[in-house]
């Protein structure tokens, strides 16, 4: 692939609903554009961008690929991202690095909650974007119902460019309703006009005025000429629209047929025309030597400086480090300096990645985007720059893993090799993360989904060849005691010589302070425990602690005293003191009405308003606390609710269900409560059970 100037490059984020088509239009923009001669289907797991073995076996996109095609002069790289919501930090990933959008939504299934989420995600990085509605070879679809849904849900904004052409039940063309032309396809795909259908006429109208009234409300001028009835040209109405896409005011809408790569042809030039290049934009650095901000800005003239936006590690194609050039061009044998680790990387060779095939390029300049292979200890959101001007870009936001469940390798042999292989995952998909629960002796793997965590297993095993099974994670519960005990424990020992000593009488009862495992005073009076054995009996109290005698959980909030006891001058000890100590504990703390607490987090639900009677329900049922809820924008409730951490297990999945994936949550741990009395015997059953 050649080298391209920054006027000439298009960097466009494919987003939408899972199953709407994403890929398959994908496909067929690299087909049309002369990348391959024959359209791959994802059903056939052949496509240029789901070429991972876990994609091809289940039938969908997991990670963002790019895919760069050449169209006329303009290179666009397209970052083709998943629809499922598991994934959804390869799609924030993907919108880091892009320019612009395109929404893809299936005519016949209509707006779904994957298309407002793609929306919510442009709106956020502030990404100018076209809509494309597939699937209209379906007998089905209806484009006239998805632009009038999509008129209700954002206004007047959502402005169509083209509407189909249909006769006998079959799309076989579209028109345009800037030019008021009718075009159909012949066999070998190419668009002639043709006679514009009596039927379409009034449609045609009525969208282009609602077009026309769009562009008029872009400016004071325009808005004037509206009203004295003047008309547009269709320079003028193509130079408005290529502003309003810019700013956001205007979102053009157009139609297709990825299967038979129908439309596609229109969508390429419109993402030329209409979408904007990165000599346009700005782009903002600090410079970590003085603080100042540099302003980037895509500037080829500028120092170098990439910001690496995805990372692929692959046992078999090695890793590669996707980056966006933010300023200079970056070349062959360049070194470039990662502050972040404070070290020097030389560039080996520049590549151009298309799916997973790697194309030697001998340069990028600023706006594009490609891949540097084998960089020392580089990650996803780091900044590459030079030494004389060190600069670093704001780190993408990824979106907190909440769905957690506890690891085991299958052999235990391979404990290293899965930690090993865990670790690359984890540097390729930042919403995947490895956690070491030493409290309760578990290694946990977080994900977005349940989903993303089977992908996770089948990935160790296709991949790295090593197997994992996943479990339900053990909560970390507390014991603690309510009332107060006074007990007396002697530990006596005779054997050959000297014998073992130790005798201790202890109170034991609530110390108040539940953040503190215990609290350790002494009251012997008349030397009966000699004061050099005082530490020797809180080094029992210390054992004691961490592992409570009702279900082996750590104990806090107990004041233990030491007030009397005896000693032996010749057969006393440390060891028999700390013994006798830990056996008074497991008397005395079972003696003073021992309890479990369980840990309590508060949650914080987002939903449309329509939900929220069955998500407080269902909170009831969890055995959670509402505490309020706060109005969020665009029609949606924040619910706040105090809930027992072990009811949160397959939350995602069941919010998922009642909401239709429209909801999120997020959780963080609160406090300790007194666990019910069914929930301690059911805990210290298992525990048991387990030990």
């Amino acid at each position: 692939m050649k080298v391209y100037t920054t006027d000439k490059v298009r960097n466009v984020a494919i987003l939408g609903h899972g199953g709407a088509g994403k890929t398959t239009i994908v496909e067929a923009m690299a087909y049309l554009s002369g990348v391959t001669n024959r359209m791959g289907k994802v059903t056939d797991g052949n496509t240029i961008s789901d070429y991972d073995k876990e994609e091809q076996k289940r039938g969908f996109s997991i990670s963002t690929s790019v895919v760069p095609i050449e169209w006329g002069d303009t290179k666009i790289n397209i970052l083709d991202t998943p629809g499922f919501f598991d994934f959804v930090g390869e799609v924030e990933e993907a919108v880091s690095a892009a320019d612009g959008a395109i929404i893809v939504i299936n005519g016949k299934s209509g707006v779904e909650v994957g298309t407002q989420k793609a929306w919510d995600i442009c709106e956020k990085y502030h990404l100018p974007r076209l809509i494309c509605v597939t699937g209209m070879d379906d007998d089905n679809a209806s484009f006239k119902q998805v632009v009038s849904d999509l008129q209700q849900m954002y206004g007047k904004k959502i402005a169509p460019f083209h509407f189909p052409l249909r006769a006998n039940e079959k799309f076989v063309g579209y028109i345009n309703v800037i030019s008021k032309e009718a075009h159909k396809w012949d066999r070998n795909g190419n668009t002639i006009p043709t006679d514009m259908p009596d039927d379409a006429t009034d449609n045609l109208e009525t969208l282009r005025e609602a077009l026309v009234e769009a562009v008029a409300e872009t400016s004071e001028e325009l808005m004037e000429r509206y009203f004295d009835g003047e008309e547009f040209s269709e320079d003028e109405i193509r130079e408005a629209l290529r502003v309003s896409v810019h700013d956001g005011s205007i979102i053009p809408i157009s139609c297709a047929c990825g299967l038979e790569a129908h439309g596609i042809y229109t969508l390429l030039d419109d993402i030329v025309k209409y979408l904007p290049g990165p000599d346009t934009l700005e782009c903002k650095a600090i410079n970590t030597r003085t603080n100042e901000p540099f302003d980037a800005d895509y500037d080829f003239k500028k120092p170098k400086s990439a910001y690496i936006f995805k990372t692929i590690v692959d046992p078999f194609i090695g890793k590669y480090s996707l980056i966006k050039v933010t300023s200079g061009v970056i070349k062959t044998d360049d070194v470039l300096y990662n502050d972040e680790k404070y070290m020097d990387d030389k560039v080996g060779k520049v590549y151009v990645l298309r799916g997973n095939k790697p194309m030697e390029v001998p340069e990028l300049h600023a706006g594009d985007i490609g891949a540097l292979a084998k960089l020392n200890k580089v990650a996803t959101t780091d900044t590459l720059s030079t030494k004389a001007n060190s600069v670093m870009f704001p780190r993408t936001s990824i979106s907190r893993p909440y769905t957690s469940k506890r690891y085991n390798p299958v052999n235990k042999a391979d404990v290293d090799k899965v930690s090993q292989s865990l670790q690359k995952i984890c540097q390729e998909d930042l919403t995947v993360k490895m956690v070491n629960d030493g409290e309760n002796h578990q290694t946990l793997l977080y994900g977005i989904g349940d989903q993303q965590l089977d992908v996770v297993v089948s990935k160790l095993q296709d991949k790295y060849k090593v197997q994992i099974t996943l479990e339900r994670p053990r909560v970390a519960f507390r014991e603690t005691l309510r009332k107060k005990s006074d007990v007396e424990a002697k530990y006596k020992k005779q054997t050959g010589g000297h014998g073992q000593y130790g005798h201790v009488k202890m109170t034991f009862e609530p110390s108040g302070d539940l953040e503190t495992p215990y609290v350790f005073e002494t009251m012997v009076v008349g030397g009966t425990v000699p004061r050099n054995y005082y530490p020797a009996v809180e080094k029992g109290i210390i054992e004691s602690v961490e592992k409570g005698p009702v279900a082996g959980y750590p104990v806090v909030g107990v004041k233990a005293v030491l007030y009397d006891g005896s000693y032996h001058p010749v057969d006393s000890s440390e060891m028999a003191f700390k013994t006798a100590s830990i056996q008074a504990f497991k008397k005395g703390f079972m003696a003073a009405s021992p309890i479990l607490l369980e840990p309590i987090s508060t949650l914080k639900v987002v939903v449309p308003d329509s939900y929220t009677g069955d998500i407080m329900g269902d909170l009831n049922k969890r055995r959670g606390r509402v505490l309020g809820m706060n109005p969020m924008p665009g029609g949606k409730q924040e619910i706040v609710a105090d809930i027992p951490t072990s009811e949160l297990y397959g939350y995602n999945t069941d919010l998922r269900s009642m909401t239709g994936g429209a909801g999120t949550f997020s959780y963080e741990f609160a406090r300790y409560e007194q666990a019910p009395s069914d929930v301690q015997e059911k805990e210290i059953a298992a525990r048991a059970e387990e030990e």
